[in-house]
Order: structure tokens, then C-alpha cells, then sequence
């Protein structure tokens, strides 16, 4: 049986693109971070929006553009809020 091809999205391409941007960006920023135990609280903390991201690309490279899509970008969207909103960077 032939494999079912995954249906692409443009605009959720961007917006992938664009999370991993952002996500590059605060890392970067975290890793310039002198003090070794408050960069380990940040990275602490921002591990859960990495694995938001990481879920919400691979899910987009396996399967494409789905009902699941939006939510899962949803959530990486309120995680990435809430680091934000809970520490300065």
C-alpha cells in the first residue's frame, strides 16, 4: 500500500520557522549568561518550550499539516508566554 503523502502548509511553515528562531534566540541568550547557576534555572526552564518545538516540527515533518497542528502550536505559543512573562531575558 502506497504511503498516504502529508499535506503541506505555507503559512504554518513560517510560523515553524519563525519558533525556531525565537527558540535559537533565547538560547543564545541563556548561553551568554555569566552565571552559571542562573543559566542553569533558565535552561531549566525553558526546556519545556524546546520540547514544545521539537514535538510541533517533528510532528510537522512526519504527518504535515493536520487538526493537531494549530494545537500543538498553541501550546508552544503559551509556553514560550509563560518563560517569558516569568523570567527577564
Amino acid at each position: 500500500m502506497a504511503k498516504k503523502r502529508r499535506k503541506l502548509n505555507k503559512d504554518f511553515e513560517k510560523k515553524i520557522y519563525s519558533s525556531k528562531k525565537n527558540v535559537e534566540l533565547v538560547l543564545a541568550k541563556i548561553y551568554d549568561i555569566d552565571d552559571e547557576d542562573i543559566q542553569k534555572e533558565y535552561m531549566s526552564a525553558f526546556n519545556e518550550v524546546v520540547y514544545l518545538y521539537d514535538a510541533l516540527k517533528e510532528a510537522y515533518d512526519e504527518q504535515g499539516y493536520n487538526e493537531d497542528s494549530e494545537e500543538l502550536l498553541k501550546n508552544y505559543k503559551n509556553s514560550f508566554n509563560v518563560f517569558e512573562s516569568e523570567f527577564e531575558i
